[in-house]
């Protein structure tokens, strides 16, 4: 072979291979600076076609997020890989996909769902991989040490319904699941009813996962009473169910069954028991939701602040339906990673670990989610400390309404329930 044709068959060679490393994920990421930085794996879980809640958004907006972030050069110059587990709304489930995340070297678990927190927690923590803004439904991820909660979880939430409904509602009906954990609702809504004097809730347990509620709907109506009363249900997914049974009452007059409508009851709950996708499902502005009073963890889904996630979805979701903007799952799950991306540039080193990222956690990194959530860190002095929510930092909430079918801000900014929660029983 004469030298000038080995020459050629070198840099044939050479350039094939470049292309082949680039390809496969390896090599220097598009817009990146240079290639000797390592990936930083982590894992998104939630459940997925189950008979309970579902909630496919997260893991889809994990995938969309790599997307998009990876065609930017990836964090700080680190490909990031995104692994996704089915949860299965099982402890069993749960713990499957806490082992895979250790199996496959993840460095974090971020912006996922599961109610089976001791489950998945005790292969994290064994492993010391740090579980990054879930999304609040489990009590252990507010008391782990190796959790970093970016809402305050559902005590904020009822204990901040209290204080919203004390301005508007004469009596009031809380409809809750019968329960250990529903058990503890009435003392968060009564400590928000307290702010304004107001009374305590009418406490009417109901059955999880009932098929309709029309003996609880009734119960509820009535005890409101007509005088600007409210009727508030947190029964998770089957909240729907139980709106349907309530609009399904009779109209009773107000003398007896004079045939005269009732002063309207107003409605109310909860995110994640109601959220704009449940609202367009039932009807939009005909949905037995118009007009309820909503409180949630961030700001309304039309709030400018969520401009940037919706570019995200648009350019790097393409059709997939499972990510909805409006969807409290799909917004925490952008909020996590905004987090795990501010930690990563932080540190700034060729090799990310688990110990690294929640030792500057620990030190106190602090994160700003632009406007979404207020700043977040996790110094101790920055923790609520209230008994069973010791890791909460951010116990602010938003109010919000149901107008014209559309969930908007029924109050401009925040509302701190840190010291509401504190003087709950």
């Amino acid at each position: 072979m004469t030298g000038r044709r080995l020459t050629s068959l070198l840099a044939y060679v050479t350039t094939a291979a470049t292309g082949a490393s680039l390809l496969t994920g390896c090599g220097v990421l598009p817009g990146a600076t240079g290639g000797s930085r390592e990936p930083v794996t982590v894992m998104t879980w939630a459940p997925d076609q189950t008979q309970a809640t579902n909630m496919p958004g997260m893991p889809a907006m994990a995938q969309a997020y790599a997307r998009w972030i990876n065609s930017q050069g990836g964090i700080d110059g680190h490909e990031l890989r995104v692994l996704t587990c089915n949860e299965q709304n099982t402890s069993a489930g749960a713990a499957a996909c806490a082992r895979r995340a250790v199996r496959e070297d993840a460095v974090a678990v971020v912006g996922s769902y599961s109610q089976n927190g001791s489950a998945f927690l005790a292969p994290l923590e064994a492993a010391g991989i740090p579980y990054i803004g879930g999304y609040g439904i489990s009590e252990d991820e507010f008391t782990s040490s190796l959790s970093y909660p970016v809402n305050g979880g559902q005590a904020s939430l009822i204990a901040g319904h209290g204080i919203q409904l004390a301005e508007s509602c004469r009596k009031v009906s809380l409809v809750r699941p019968d329960t250990v954990a529903g058990d503890r609702l009435p003392d968060l809504l009564n400590s928000g009813l307290r702010k304004a004097s107001h009374r305590s809730a009418i406490d009417i347990p109901a059955v999880e996962d009932a098929g309709e509620y029309t003996e609880q709907a009734g119960r509820a109506r009535d005890k409101a009473g007509n005088e600007n009363g409210c009727v508030t249900a947190v029964l998770g997914e089957r909240t729907q169910t139980f709106f349907d049974s309530f609009r399904r009452l009779p109209s009773e007059g107000k003398n007896g069954g004079s045939g005269k409508k009732n002063d309207p009851v107003r409605i109310s709950s909860v995110l994640g028991s109601v959220a704009q996708p449940v609202i367009d499902r039932t009807g939009g502005a005909h949905s037995p939701f118009e007009g309820a009073y909503v409180t949630g963890w961030y700001p309304e889904a039309s709030d400018k602040s969520w401009a940037p996630m919706r570019k995200v979805i648009q350019e790097h979701a393409f059709a997939d339906n499972r990510v909805d903007p409006a969807d409290a799952g799909v917004q925490t799950t952008w909020i996590a990673y905004t987090v795990l991306k501010s930690v990563v540039e932080a540190l700034d080193k060729d090799r990310i670990t688990a110990e690294g990222i929640t030792h500057a956690l620990d030190r106190g990194a602090r994160i700003d989610t632009g406007g979404l959530t207020p700043s977040l860190r996790w110094k101790y002095e920055d923790l609520l400390g209230a008994p069973g929510l010791t890791r909460v930092v951010n116990h602010k909430v938003t109010f919000q309404v149901v107008r014209q079918g559309r969930l908007v801000a029924e109050k401009p900014g925040f509302v701190d329930v840190g010291e509401t929660v504190l003087s709950a029983p």
